[in-house]
């Protein structure tokens, strides 16, 4: 009852904060929660600018020429400025997105589907890529088609480098025979694992081997123009194959055949919900919700828009409000919105990830960032956000706390933070009171 009663005074508040990146400094919360949320799945804004898939390929080539030449042309240092430059811009524009985007749920699920197709810097070729991958591939699919945007990633030279299929050689291949070396099974095993059906789907080893068949000439053009995907007819393994008992032939169509297959399958739609549902609603999401949402994937044919349209009737996705422990990613760009950041202060969005463990689509495996308080609510990893928050606050002494406070939580604040935030000494305190607080550490 309690839990009703709350959501009853404050859905536009849980629209923001559970759905979205919560309220900013002054922004008035959604006079109807829920035709706001729809809007933004109708109404796409224009996509952000960023370097072109080219210009990145190309920077990131003359540095990879530059690193592996002994009498470099050109000048190395201009080289290494250059990409300096253009990760420095991508990551401060995402940044700044974040903290400014008037279309919160949209940005949440683009970092969601982000996080589902993990490419990491930490294989240090692709960070150029990446901000390509989110502009190219994600956003313009994140309402559509899911099969359509596993095609769209999966051509992507990011994640072809990260998961290395760029290399990948079919053994029985023109190329495979020159080089005596063969395929690589990365980017199969985890379009399987983690990209659509997940182990619950009945793939074998035998299938991993037959899918990294089908994608062997799945590369790109990293050089000279054109810049891109390509297909490399020498290093595709010839003849027939079997993934999953159907049978597939040779050539490229027959890879975005496979991929269309996996991301249509009944199996990908359990898996679809399941992590939707963890990630909106609860870390053991409620039968109820990945039912519904794995209905809603089954008899769409995967339409995205659909899925985040049932997402937004869940009753589970409203009540209870703030049961979901913020990865540092949402804590941090939520403490940047309540606090009224600026884009020209987006550097401090980028810090406070590294503060926090988070850091900026480095993820160290390719199962992507963890969804679960599990694995951020440690008692170190609380302290580390206190000590963050305070830091941040001593930047903020013109802020009025009371309307952080209404940006950050509105009605879901506790009585005993409104009380501790009135008794502090300085702005610093209380907004680090705020920041800290139990109910601001959930969504």
């Amino acid at each position: 009852m309690r839990a009703k009663l709350q959501r009853m005074k404050s859905p536009a508040h849980i629209a923001a904060i559970r759905f979205g990146l919560g309220l900013r400094l002054g922004e008035a919360p959604p006079a109807q929660p829920e035709a706001w949320l729809l809007q933004q799945i109708d109404r796409p804004a224009p996509p952000p600018e960023g370097a072109s898939l080219a210009q990145a390929l190309e920077v990131r080539g003359k540095d990879l020429a530059a690193r592996r030449a002994r009498n470099p042309e050109g000048d190395p240092m201009q080289t290494r400025a250059a990409v300096a430059e253009l990760l420095r811009t991508e990551t401060l524009a995402w940044a700044s997105r974040r903290l400014t985007a008037d279309q919160p749920f949209r940005e949440r699920l683009v970092d969601f589907w982000m996080n589902h197709f993990t490419v990491s810097r930490r294989s240090g070729s692709t960070a150029l890529l990446i901000g390509s991958l989110e502009r190219d591939a994600i956003r313009p699919h994140v309402t559509g088609r899911f099969a359509d945007m596993a095609v769209a990633v999966a051509r992507h030279p990011a994640m072809l480098i990260y998961l290395d299929n760029a290399g990948s050689l079919g053994p029985n291949s023109p190329g495979g025979q020159r080089a005596r070396r063969g395929l690589n099974e990365n980017l199969a095993r985890e379009m399987l694992e983690l990209h659509t059906l997940s182990p619950a789907g009945g793939y074998t080893q035998g299938d991993v081997q037959e899918l990294a068949k089908i994608l062997t000439g799945w590369s790109f053009e990293g050089g000279r123009e054109p810049y891109g995907f390509v297909f490399r007819g020498r290093n595709h393994e010839p003849g027939e194959k079997r993934l999953l008992g159907r049978r597939f032939g040779a050539g490229e169509a027959a890879g975005e055949e496979a991929i269309r297959f996996l991301a249509e399958h009944p199996a990908t739609w359990r898996h679809l919900a399941v992590k939707l549902a963890r990630h909106f609603v609860a870390d053991q999401p409620p039968a109820q919700a990945v039912s519904a949402l794995e209905r809603s994937l089954r008899e769409s044919k995967g339409d995205l828009g659909a899925a985040a349209r049932t997402l937004v009737a869940l009753p589970q996705a409203w009540d209870p409000p703030l049961g979901k422990f913020r990865t540092p990613m949402d804590y941090v760009i939520a403490a940047g919105r309540a606090l009224g950041l600026r884009e020209g202060q987006a550097r401090l969005v980028l810090a406070g990830l590294g503060s926090l463990s988070q850091p900026l689509w480095t993820a160290q495996q390719p199962i992507g960032w963890p969804d679960v308080a599990a694995d951020w609510a440690t008692p170190e990893a609380l302290m580390r956000r206190v000590d963050w928050a305070f830091t941040l606050a001593g930047r903020m002494e013109r802020v009025d706390p009371g309307a952080a406070a209404e940006a950050a939580l509105g009605p879901l604040a506790r009585a005993e933070t409104a009380t501790e935030m009135r008794r502090a000494g300085s702005v610093r305190d209380a907004l680090t009171l705020l920041l800290g607080s139990p109910e601001f550490m959930h969504r």
